[in-house]
């Protein structure tokens, strides 16, 4: 499995971004989708998730801003984030991980990319 995220950056609070993430040797068809981020002495967190019938989940401090979709026959996901605040810098990672259930995402996911630096100054 192999994941390849993009769109990362520099950008002032008040901006917007938008990370892809395109998978390879798999199909999102199989799998439920997410993006988690580190920032710098914090804990991971998971921020969004798609599932593979296409409901998504956000972190209460995200909702209303970052939107995460899906091309199925791109195999790309995508992750639109407006309103970016200082606090949103963190080094952003796509994962991926197997899901029996189409609308339900895993806990965990085994599959990561290497992640993309997103920098939001003030």
């Amino acid at each position: 499995v192999h994941l390849q995220e993009s769109g990362g950056g520099p950008v002032r609070a008040g901006g917007s971004l938008r990370l892809s993430c395109l998978a390879s040797t798999f199909s999102y068809r199989s799998h439920c989708m997410g993006w988690l981020r580190q920032a710098p002495r914090k804990e991971r967190e998971k921020i969004a998730t798609i599932s593979r019938d296409g409901t998504t989940t956000y972190i209460y401090s995200v909702k209303g801003r970052f939107t995460v979709s899906r091309d199925r026959p791109k195999n790309n996901m995508y992750h639109r984030m407006n309103s970016l605040k200082p606090e949103d810098t963190a080094l952003y990672v796509c994962a991926a991980g197997p899901s029996g259930k189409s609308w339900l995402c895993p806990s965990t996911f085994p599959y990561w990319s290497q992640g993309t630096q997103v920098t939001v100054s003030s």
